[in-house]
């Protein structure tokens, strides 16, 4: 048997063996929330990247519980994937922008489901504050629980250019009082946005780096039909990055995070029937391929410009410029 090349990052697979001691899977769950930046309390339009369905199914609007989401797909990833144990996960719009007992209500749903063990709880760092996180950290005490924050970039200058609605200081003070209440953590950036260059998006990774932060998503920024930046993009005012020049940001970045973070993402799923572009963004095992060949064609790893050595993945050490 061909023993597996070991892995230069650290995955969410290899996270979620080392604490259960099996595959674990993530369900999405539509809560049939919302965002300040649509509800008219910071915007109506959203992000430039973002449609009115967002990364929502659609479920919740057609009367599916979310006891009942979780069911439905539990029992086909358990026959694709033989998986036992699953986390439910609030993705779509802010899954803390509701009041407390609506969002208590909702959690203990997805927790009441059999072999559901965690949360995962996708929002933005404006939509939380000491009562959230206190029910958040009551939950952590009993079960798995990781709390998304949407940052993008560590730029104000680009949150603004795609409509954020929300500052860099808002997400550090987010993630502060978060781990102060020993949520874990993960962030999502999105490598592309319009007007960043490729300096900015590592500036980015390393605000991130610095702060105590458990997880992250990486996020190519591809064009949804519907949204301010298709506008721009079929105007000839925005270029979509090409496969090969995300595979190498992805793996500058990867080289700038500590070790111990979880690579929870690699790049983006869009939706076939929405996506404008880039085509490529489709192939996202292919782009997960290149990027780990990358990472050996360049004999590089995440957390290498932090010190961590090539030991630390089980890589046989070869000299610099090696191949």
């Amino acid at each position: 048997m061909t023993q597996r090349k070991p892995r230069r990052y650290y995955d969410l697979n290899t996270y979620f063996r080392q604490r259960f001691g099996e595959r674990v899977h993530k369900l999405s769950v539509d809560a049939g929330l919302t965002c300040p930046n649509r509800d008219g309390s910071k915007g109506t339009g959203g992000c430039i990247y973002c449609n009115p369905r967002g990364s929502g199914t659609g479920a919740h609007a057609r009367g599916i519980s979310v006891g009942a989401q979780l069911e439905a797909s539990k029992a086909a990833v358990a026959r694709r994937f033989k998986a036992h144990r699953f986390v439910a996960y609030f993705q779509s719009f802010s899954n803390t922008y509701a009041p407390l007992a609506q969002l208590k209500a909702m959690y203990d749903e997805a927790l009441a489901v059999p072999d559901v063990v965690g949360l995962a709880v996708g929002t933005r760092p404006d939509c939380v504050d000491e009562a959230v996180l206190a029910l958040l950290a009551d939950y952590a005490r009993h079960h798995l629980v990781w709390i998304e924050y949407g940052l993008q970039s560590a730029h104000d200058a680009t949150l603004a250019r795609i409509h954020r609605g929300h500052t860099v200081a808002d997400f550090e003070k987010a993630v502060r009082a978060t781990a102060a209440a020993g949520i874990p953590i993960c962030t999502h950036i999105i490598l592309g946005l319009p007007g960043e260059s490729r300096a900015q998006m590592l500036a980015t990774a390393d605000f991130v780096a610095r702060l105590p932060i458990d997880g992250i998503k990486l996020h190519l920024l591809y064009v949804i039909a519907g949204t301010p930046l298709a506008d721009q993009y079929q105007a000839g005012l925005y270029p979509c990055l090409a496969q090969s020049d995300y595979v190498d940001l992805v793996c500058d970045v990867l080289e700038r995070l500590p070790a111990s973070m979880v690579i929870q993402r690699l790049t983006g799923d869009p939706r076939p029937i929405e996506l404008l572009a880039p085509r490529w963004a489709m192939d996202k095992n292919g782009t997960r391929q290149m990027i780990e060949q990358r990472l050996e064609h360049r004999n590089t790893w995440q957390g290498k410009r932090l010190g961590t050595p090539a030991t630390h993945w089980g890589i046989q050490r070869r000299p610099e410029g090696g191949t």
